[in-house]
């Protein structure tokens, strides 16, 4: 069977990257708009789902994984900030403070049509941070383009004071704990 990774980000390509397995990718194309009453959990895990399904859909013989994820900070969504004063914010709103991310997994078999999906939180405390130390962090990272705006596989672990989980690869977005045990449920053996 081919293993599909359903995502365009490079962040999780490298993470699967990390177990050694042959796989391609593909890039969904769906609406990840929320639904209307829709919890964070509830849209990441249904956002993983479709992913998976719309990856499916073009593959045969294969097991499509799909994922999704979403930073909340007091209930807030954060999102990627794009820009250097957005960063700021984010990080001077983070400073003390607890993020929860919440990252949707789904494994796709397209020859059964089935699928296991699983909801992995993950927090980071942040210490309290100064001016200093934010600017000299966004000078050196740039993570414009990351959700809370801050890499933890990068110089962003300086910014933590704890993490909190079962599997510190939800954090950067591909649960890789939770998925060896999906790929074992489907006979499909990474070691």
């Amino acid at each position: 069977m081919q293993l599909i990774l359903g995502s365009s980000s490079p962040f999780r390509k490298q993470l699967l990257q990390q177990l050694d397995l042959d796989f391609i990718t593909d890039s969904p194309d769906i609406d990840e708009s929320p639904l209307q009453n829709e919890s964070v959990e509830e849209m990441v895990l249904r956002l993983s789902i479709e992913k998976a399904r719309e990856i499916a859909k073009r593959h045969s013989d294969s097991l499509v994984i799909g994922s999704d994820q979403s930073a909340l900070l007091n209930g807030k969504v954060l999102h990627k900030p794009g820009n250097h004063e957005t960063a700021v914010s984010q990080l001077k709103d983070a400073s003390g403070q607890t993020v929860v991310f919440q990252t949707g997994l789904c494994l796709f078999n397209t020859n059964s049509n089935t699928y296991q999906s699983k909801l992995v939180p993950y927090s980071v405390t942040f210490r309290t941070l100064t001016d200093a130390m934010i600017e000299n962090y966004l000078l050196k990272e740039k993570p414009y383009n990351c959700a809370g705006s801050f890499k933890s596989e990068g110089l962003g672990i300086a910014l933590f004071e704890k993490m909190q989980g079962t599997d510190p690869s939800a954090l950067i977005g591909l649960p890789l704990i939770e998925l060896v045990n999906m790929l074992e449920q489907e006979s499909f053996s990474v070691l």
